[in-house]
This record gives structure tokens, C-alpha cells and sequence, in this order.
């Protein structure tokens, strides 16, 4: 254990004990799990073509439904994202905690499919959709749901003349991702979105002309202790763990989701659940393009 780790864990004991004298545990497994924040982000690059200026693309991810997070918390969701009403709907993995223990039920296909977007929805895999034998359950839900997997492979979206690409590659942990497959080429043409489950690929991800990668795995640590920060995220969310980074020379724009569900333990202290609104914003008119 290195010393980090160590005062991790030693600031986490002593928040649990003054939960227990406090009222921290009551909020922090009651409340702030159902505080969403919707986030706001705008993606600027030379890249995006001007029709795409103003697009509007949401991400939410993690939602482990089945651990502390229900259907109904799912139904108030889609109804939200569509409030938002965003031009494309992307989910980055993880739709319930334990695929193989799940009780399945028909309103979950019937939440995500009352989700709508004008240029479609999209989901990859996480780890805990391929674990617990969930890989073939989880695709037939979405399948059902009208979400198109992009499992190391892309597709083209269009305004007018002008295209971009969105991408996804399969899970990192539990599945076979490759960017080569997923972009194949198209990224060296078009403004190039990645969707992948663990931010840290995005170190692999780096060495490909790809504009964005939307990730989350993180949770954003789920209990953050002040003047020391997250208290534990999973592997391949250590270096990268939320918000926005800018990696490599071309540079990546990386952005890491807090996610909207909890799981290992049902808490969140000082780390809200949130989805993410990114406006698109071509900068290439400024810049003599």
C-alpha cells in the first residue's frame, strides 16, 4: 500500500465513524446519490465543421441500475434527458451492477426507448455489462430500446454536407477493444468522437488522430474528502478519474463522467451523480477556415 492509498483509507474511516455520530451517512447514502447535476461542457476544435456548430450531444453512463438505483429513478431520467432535448444520446456503459443476479424487467427497454434524439442514440459496453454473463442480456435490452451498440466500429453523422464520426470501442477489462477497427481510417477525414467505458485508455487512444473521448468507469471516486480528493476509483479510472484533460501532442480532449449510480458502496459524499450536455462549437470560422 503506498502512502497515498494510506491516508485515502485513513480519511475514509474517520468519515465513516463521524457518520456514524453525524448526519454523513444519512446524506451520503440517502441524498446526494439523487442530487444529478446536469453539466454543461462545450467542445471547441477546428475540426468540427460549421453545420455541426451548436450540436448538442448528451452522455450519461454507470447507472447500475439494481444497486440502490431503481426503474423509476431510470423513468424520471429519460424523461430529463429528454427536457434537454439533445441532438444525439450517447451511454457509456454499465447499465446494471450485476447482470447475472439482475431481475430483468420490460421498463427498462421501455425507458431508454422513450429517450429520443434527433440523430440517434448510442451505448458501448462496460465491464459490468459483459460481467455476470450479461453481454447477450444487456445488447437485447438496448437492441430493444432502439440504442446502436458501436462495439469497435463507428459511425458517419450528417448536416448538410458535413460529417463527423462518432466511435466506440469495446470494453477495456472485460472485452476486445481496438481503435484501429473502430475508426478505420475516418478519423484522418472527419472531426472523430471515441466512446470509451475506462478513461486511462485514452493513453492508447492518444496515438490516434481522434478528437474526443467520452468515458466514465470512475464514478468520480464516489466519496471525496476535502483537501485530499477521491477516496478510491477502479483500475484503469486511476489517473484519470473526472472532468476534462487534454492528453498527447494532437491533443485528445478527454472528459471523464462522475456517472449516475453507485457501486461497491452505496455512497456519495461530495461527488454528485451527473450527466453531461457538450455543445459543439467550430472555432475553424475564427481562425480563417
Amino acid at each position: 500500500m503506498n502512502r497515498r492509498t494510506f491516508i485515502k483509507r485513513l480519511f475514509t474511516s474517520a468519515l465513516a465513524l463521524f457518520g456514524l455520530t453525524g448526519g454523513t451517512y444519512y446524506y451520503a447514502r440517502e441524498i446526494e446519490p439523487k442530487m444529478l447535476r446536469i453539466r454543461h461542457q462545450t467542445i471547441e476544435s477546428t475540426n468540427i465543421p460549421e453545420s455541426f456548430d451548436g450540436f448538442r450531444i448528451l452522455q450519461f453512463s454507470d447507472t447500475h441500475i439494481g444497486y440502490h438505483y431503481t426503474i423509476n429513478q431510470l423513468e424520471n431520467l429519460a424523461a430529463e434527458i429528454n427536457q434537454l432535448t439533445p441532438d444525439l444520446v450517447v451511454f457509456t456503459g454499465d447499465l446494471v451492477d450485476h447482470p447475472d443476479q439482475f431481475d430483468w424487467d420490460d421498463r427498462i427497454s421501455s425507458c431508454l426507448q422513450n429517450i429520443t434524439s434527433k440523430h440517434g442514440k448510442y451505448w458501448i459496453y462496460g465491464n459490468h455489462d459483459h460481467g455476470g454473463y450479461g453481454t447477450d442480456i444487456v445488447k437485447q435490452v438496448f437492441d430493444k430500446s432502439e440504442f446502436k451498440l458501436l462495439q469497435n466500429s463507428h459511425t458517419i453523422l450528417q448536416k448538410n454536407d458535413d460529417k463527423i464520426v462518432l466511435a466506440g470501442v469495446d470494453d477495456a477489462l472485460l472485452g476486445d477493444p481496438s481503435v484501429t477497427n473502430a475508426v478505420s481510417n475516418q478519423a484522418e477525414h472527419y472531426f472523430t468522437i471515441l466512446l470509451a467505458h475506462e478513461p486511462d485508455y485514452a493513453d492508447s487512444v492518444s496515438q490516434y488522430p481522434i478528437d474526443v473521448q467520452l468515458s466514465g468507469h470512475s464514478h468520480g471516486g464516489q466519496v471525496q474528502i476535502p483537501f485530499v480528493g477521491y477516496v478510491y476509483t477502479p483500475y484503469l479510472a486511476e489517473k484519470y478519474v473526472e472532468g476534462e484533460y487534454q492528453i498527447g501532442q494532437y491533443p485528445l480532449q478527454l472528459h471523464v463522467s462522475r456517472g449516475i449510480g453507485t457501486t461497491r458502496l452505496p455512497y456519495r459524499f461530495l461527488c454528485r451523480p451527473e450527466m453531461t450536455v457538450f455543445q459543439l462549437s467550430s472555432t475553424s470560422h475564427t481562425n480563417g477556415g
